[in-house]
């Protein structure tokens, strides 16, 4: 196969969407780390499902991640995501609606069964009227990922959850974002075939993309010039915890957080459990 065209852009925003089972929050966090150390500026925004545990498919279960990252200053997540990563119908028609006109959508096509579609308010094919409006990729997620998958010792659910890699393995490639540290990191977060599996989707997702006909150009977005200096990748429940630390350090008084453990805002409470937190509060 003939070399693909790589295309030299200043900046592009992404937004992951799925199922909250989808895992797309671990996705839009590796997409960041992965970004961080490709050298560009980036802000995130992760939304987060509206219920506990809605139903698979509908609409108050959708997950999201969005990332904004250039070779210059970023400051806000972006209004309008210009690439929309969608694993169902739901995701899409919770989504869709933000997208940049002409903006590019890829889709988990074997998701969109007729119950899925039905389950997410649609009434007929909502692809369809998509092609005219956005470049839109639809891609068999699904089931590439169990084919690449199918050798293992790996029930057909654990295998399903090994998707979301494919997906982050295939936006590494469109994006020219380093591969080898999420590999790395996987072989010390699961253990035995699971590491394995998620290892292998992620490699797949990336070969995927090299190798389709679905994409003919590749995307590289320059490193930032940011000032040298030891940074620091925070999010805002950290801000809100430390925060809280610090005001019990300045004023010299212990300080209560009263709060229930619920995504996202546990992270809140566990960044208070640490002990330097505990030790200033």
């Amino acid at each position: 196969m003939a070399n693909k065209t790589v295309e030299e852009i200043d900046r592009v925003a992404i937004r992951f969407t799925g199922d909250s089972g989808d895992g797309m929050q671990l996705v839009g966090s590796k997409f960041t780390e992965a970004t961080a150390q490709a050298g560009n500026d980036l802000s995130t925004f992760p939304d987060f499902p509206a219920e506990i545990r809605a139903p698979a498919g509908t609409l108050a279960g959708v997950s999201g991640f969005q990332i904004h990252f250039s070779s210059r200053d970023v400051r806000t997540p972006a209004d309008e995501p210009d690439v929309l990563v969608a694993f169902n119908p739901a995701a899409l028609r919770a989504n869709i609606a933000d997208v940049r006109p002409g903006g590019m959508v890829i889709v988990n096509n074997d998701a969109f069964t007729a119950r899925n579609v039905e389950r997410a308010g649609y009434t007929g094919d909502p692809l369809e009227e998509l092609r005219d409006r956005f470049q839109l990729v639809e891609i068999p997620v699904t089931n590439l990922n169990r084919e690449a998958l199918k050798d293992l010792d790996l029930s057909s659910r654990d295998a399903d959850r090994c998707k979301n890699f494919f997906a982050l393995g295939l936006m590494y490639w469109l994006y020219d974002r380093p591969i080898e540290p999420t590999v790395e990191w996987i072989g010390g977060r699961f253990k035995g075939v699971l590491g394995d599996a998620n290892a292998r989707a992620l490699k797949t997702g990336y070969h995927f993309g090299e190798t389709t006909e679905l994409f003919p150009v590749s995307f590289v977005v320059p490193r930032a010039k940011i000032e040298p200096g030891l940074y620091r990748n925070i999010t805002g429940n950290q801000a809100v915890a430390w925060g809280i630390a610090a005001a019990s350090q300045r004023f010299d008084k212990p300080v209560f957080l009263g709060a229930y453990p619920i995504t996202p805002a546990s992270d809140v409470l566990h960044e208070l459990a640490r002990p330097a937190a505990r030790a200033s509060s």
